[in-house]
């Protein structure tokens, strides 16, 4: 079975684990010791900024591994690049670190982007992922992901923490921090046909109501990336894929 094949049958049994080292963290070291928590964690893909170096590097570290790799930018031309190179999946999104940077992107922005990407990529077969923007209306996100749907995109990844302002700490901070993107997932995974990936925001106790609100696969970047050393990292990898399946969606929805 090859990588994205790997990927699809943990997307269609509802507990696929991506690790997000970021779509700007060109930090070749913090990279390696992601990718190595990914592998070592179990975790069924790694999604990485483009670049080549950085690309080459995690090919080889997953070279003997089932980790699909997916190559994440907001530049058409560098998805087919990406593509080209052999990435297994291409990511349009990822916008949050962008959002730090006062970028924002519309429906608009992102169909064109994908019309544009699909032009380059001249009919080649590979699995493209595109993040829906989390600071536009949830009615907005739905056209959008239908759009979407119909365009042939494979999966659709949520964002939101960085719409949420929260002062809390602890459980109840986590929670503040996941709310959006999950209730985002609840309301796209309830309207279209192709799998939902949540991210933004998703730690170890907020993954499994993730998978209860619909999800099909979970995307993780900073709960690992914040890790203070490898051994951590690749705990918190092993206690995401462990998470996938705590809890079913009818507990988490009659809380």
């Amino acid at each position: 079975m090859n990588k994205i094949m790997n990927f699809k049958e943990a997307l269609s049994e509802k507990r696929a684990v991506k690790i997000i080292a970021g779509i700007n963290n060109f930090n070749i070291e913090n990279v390696r010791n992601v990718v190595s928590s990914a592998i070592q964690g179990g975790a069924h893909a790694v999604d990485i900024c483009f670049n080549k170096e950085i690309f080459d590097m995690t090919r080889e570290m997953t070279m003997s591994s089932n980790i699909a790799i997916f190559v994440s930018s907001v530049v058409p031309q560098e998805l087919a690049t990406a593509a080209e190179w052999g990435a297994d999946a291409i990511e349009l999104g990822n916008f949050d670190a962008l959002y730090r940077e006062g970028r924002r992107f519309s429906s608009h922005d992102v169909l064109n982007l994908v019309v544009e990407t699909q032009r380059l990529l001249n009919g080649k077969d590979v699995f493209f992922s595109v993040t829906i923007p989390g600071h536009i209306s949830v009615a907005e996100q739905i056209e959008l992901a239908h759009k979407l749907e119909n365009m042939n995109i494979n999966l659709i990844q949520t964002e939101g923490s960085a719409t949420v302002d929260t002062q809390k700490t602890g459980a109840l901070g986590l929670l503040e921090t996941a709310q959006v993107s999950i209730a985002n997932t609840m309301e796209l995974s309830s309207n279209i046909e192709i799998p939902v990936m949540t991210a933004s925001g998703i730690s170890v106790k907020t993954a499994p109501m993730a998978f209860a609100a619909g999800a099909s696969a979970i995307g993780v970047g900073s709960a690992v990336n914040r890790c203070e050393n490898i051994i951590s990292m690749i705990a918190t990898v092993k206690s995401l894929v462990e998470s996938t399946g705590r809890i079913s969606r009818r507990e988490i929805l009659h809380v």
